[in-house]
């Protein structure tokens, strides 16, 4: 059987320290095994709380084309939605998840039901803390208001020095993976020092509204 991978991290930061990532990689390799090959692997630096993800996207196009089963570490890192995961068993896509490799979809629905249920739950907490530190006169996020901006001036001047580059190329209707593609093949570094991926690139298009 062919595997196609997908791994998932939440941020710039685990993208460019392994963390999250080389732990879901050892848990995918080890999972396939002698099960079959893996012909494919797509890594994705998003939040899960989003669901149209341009890597995600691509590893289920190259499952389908090459008949293979999409396989990752862990659930989350598909999505904490019982409707997303819904939507894939309903499409006739075959998933695996390497940390529950005997679940049924049944139990797959549940572990997502859960997840998306804690998710509810921590928001709902989260709310309510501030709610209550607001009430005691305390002034929020003050700290990562500053921390905020001087990142954003720092992801802003990056991206104007690549404008050239991508202007030219959205210019020439160049896909976001073809972007990618032509960046790192100059050896051009992304803002956190590392090669790029689609939606990196999508990301500073945006940006720099190009799009």
């Amino acid at each position: 059987m062919n595997y196609v991978a997908y791994y998932r991290v939440s941020t710039a930061k685990q993208e460019r320290s392994g963390l999250g990532l080389e732990a879901q990689q050892r848990v995918v390799r080890e999972f396939v095994g002698d099960r079959g090959a893996l012909i494919a692997e797509f890594v994705e630096v998003e939040s899960g709380t989003v669901d149209d993800r341009v890597e995600l996207s691509r590893a289920i196009g190259e499952s389908i084309k090459s008949d293979a089963t999409l396989v990752v570490a862990r659930l989350d890192r598909f999505s904490r939605s019982v409707s997303f995961i819904s939507g894939l068993m309903e499409r006739g896509i075959g998933f695996q998840v390497a940390e529950m490799p005997n679940a049924s979809d049944f139990q797959l629905h549940i572990h997502a039901a859960c997840a998306q249920e804690e998710r509810r739950l921590i928001s709902e907490r989260t709310r309510a803390a501030l709610k209550e530190a607001k009430k005691r006169g305390v002034e929020l996020g003050k700290y990562a208001k500053v921390l905020a901006a001087t990142n954003k001036r720092s992801a802003d001047e990056f991206a104007s020095t690549l404008e050239p580059h991508l202007k030219s190329m959205v210019g020439m209707n160049f896909s976001y993976a073809a972007m990618s593609r032509v960046l790192n093949g100059e050896n051009i570094k992304s803002y956190r020092g590392k090669q790029f991926y689609p939606s990196t690139v999508r990301y500073i298009v945006k940006r720099l509204n190009l799009s």
